[in-house]
This record gives structure tokens, sequence and C-alpha cells, in this order.
């Protein structure tokens, strides 16, 4: 037995079409949900520091503190 509780009487009606809003192509809204770069050149910064300390970590020349 499906007990959808709260929405019982809202399950089974059809789903709404606005009339005054043409409906959005399916190309357009997978672009909504696409994962984007929130911070240019984020991903090139953490990139080029990771070099750095692989570099330092290879010729054993950490800065002290």
């Amino acid at each position: 037995m499906n007990n959808m509780g709260n929405y019982d009487d809202i399950i089974h009606l059809p789903h709404h079409v606005s009339k005054r809003h043409p409906q959005m192509s399916m190309w357009n809204r997978a672009a909504q949900f696409a994962p984007f770069a929130a911070l240019t050149g984020y991903e090139d910064a953490i990139h080029e520091s990771a070099k750095e300390y692989e570099s330092m970590y290879e010729e054993n020349t950490f800065p002290l503190p």
C-alpha cells in the first residue's frame, strides 16, 4: 500500500502548463543545472599551488614557520 499522506489530494491532478510562459527547451533547461566555475581561475590556482608544494617536497625546501 502506497500512502502519500499530505499529497493524496493532488497527486493525480494533471501537470500544469502555463498559458503565459512558453515551455523551456530541454537544452536550456539542462543548461540551468550544468556545473559551472563560480570562481574563474580558482582551479588553475590550486593546481599551480600544488605544483609549487610538490617541488618544495621533492627538493626538501619547505619554508620554516
